[in-house]
């Protein structure tokens, strides 16, 4: 089978070794750019939230490179997302494409039809069982790896002392994750991706401002769909700290310092699971303010319920714990310029409430 799967942050290259060594060919997603939207934009339906058009574009971009099957996440509960898969196979076949997609979704919901899609892939690259657990522990490691490389960029791009040397080092660093192929390569190449970020040129003297990123997985996780909202952060000398990373989300969506569950943590606010991270958002919040942090920002889809939910809650939020909370909600009509106006405003707000010793209530929102 010539397999792909959606683009989404650096992901895709712990799945590619997965796939590879189970025995197949992988045709890999291109990162997502203007002409990706716009092909998903053309085909999709105008009232549905921006993932389902950005990944009906990477779908259609992978099947004219010659890709026959491709792979993605399904979802139960309120929110739409796990309908998505489904509406995407109607389109590509209307459109003429007969592809295979293989729909997983959360393994307790159907723990059988779970197991069952994974054998399929195993027996039709040829593999035995015991060979894929043993290239999930390796690509499972990649993939971690692939996180503690990026966090450390985080940690390290507000220290610069040359904008966007952190930046491209971490790409370097993303090639020699990629070209690791043992469990030994891959810790390798970790140390020496560490040491390469922590030799970045920094100035140690900065005292940062420390804003959480929250909000709808797949515009978090994807640089391209937020507008790059944590790199202009941070070369604007600011710390952020992303809710969510795969790895993380795949351990239940446990965050830093987390106090029991996230879901006890929001139910003061918000007292019902509505699907996708919209009580996740609620609750990361909460923590953000707790743990000493100078504001939040809230990324989101357009007509994302979840989200819209948790929008409206976190005023309240916001006051009472008196931390800024910033919504940036996204869709094919947003522009770069005007995202990083607002978030250039946001960070004049925070230092002037550390300035000024805090402003009793402050909050920045809007589409």
């Amino acid at each position: 089978m010539k397999i792909s799967f959606p683009h989404m942050g650096t992901s895709h290259i712990a799945f590619k070794h997965l796939i590879e060594h189970l025995g197949h060919e992988v045709v890999p997603p291109p990162a997502p750019t203007s002409r990706t939207l716009d092909l998903g934009v053309k085909y999709a339906p105008e009232f549905a939230c921006v993932p389902l058009k950005m990944l009906l574009g990477t779908y259609l971009e992978v099947l004219e490179k010659g890709a026959d099957t491709i792979i993605t996440s399904g979802g139960v509960g309120p929110c739409r997302a796990g309908l998505y898969p489904h509406l995407h196979q109607k389109i590509l076949k209307d459109l003429g494409y007969d592809c295979k997609i293989i729909i997983f979704d959360p393994p307790l919901h159907n723990l059988k039809d779970f197991f069952s899609k994974i054998n399929y892939i195993i027996k039709k690259g040829g593999k035995s069982w015991r060979q894929f657990w043993k290239e999930f522990k390796t690509s499972w490691l990649k993939l971690c790896v692939l996180d503690d490389v990026e966090i450390l960029s985080h940690q390290v791009r507000p220290y610069e002392l040359k904008k966007g040397s952190t930046t491209k080092v971490f790409k370097e660093c993303l090639h020699i994750v990629d070209q690791a192929q043992t469990r030994e390569e891959i810790l390798d190449a970790k140390r020496i991706c560490e040491k390469k970020l922590k030799e970045v040129p920094q100035d140690p003297s900065r005292n940062p401002l420390k804003i959480g990123i929250i909000g709808e997985i797949y515009v978090v996780l994807e640089p391209f769909m937020n507008m790059d909202v944590e790199i202009t952060l941070e070369e604007m000398g600011v710390i952020t700290h992303r809710s969510i990373y795969l790895t993380q989300w795949s351990r239940q969506n446990i965050i830093v310092n987390t106090e029991g569950s996230i879901y006890k943590t929001a139910y003061p606010y918000l007292k019902k699971k509505i699907g996708g991270h919209g009580i996740n958002s609620i609750g990361e919040t909460i923590l953000y303010a707790r743990n000493g942090f100078d504001g939040v920002i809230q990324v989101a889809p357009f007509t994302c319920i979840p989200e819209i939910v948790a929008k409206s809650i976190l005023p309240e939020v916001s006051k009472d714990l008196n931390i800024p909370v910033l919504s940036l909600t996204i869709d094919e009509q947003t522009a770069k310029a005007g995202v990083q106006t607002r978030l250039e405003a946001f960070v004049d707000l925070l230092e002037q409430k550390r300035l000024h010793g805090g402003l009793n209530y402050a909050r920045v929102s809007g589409h």
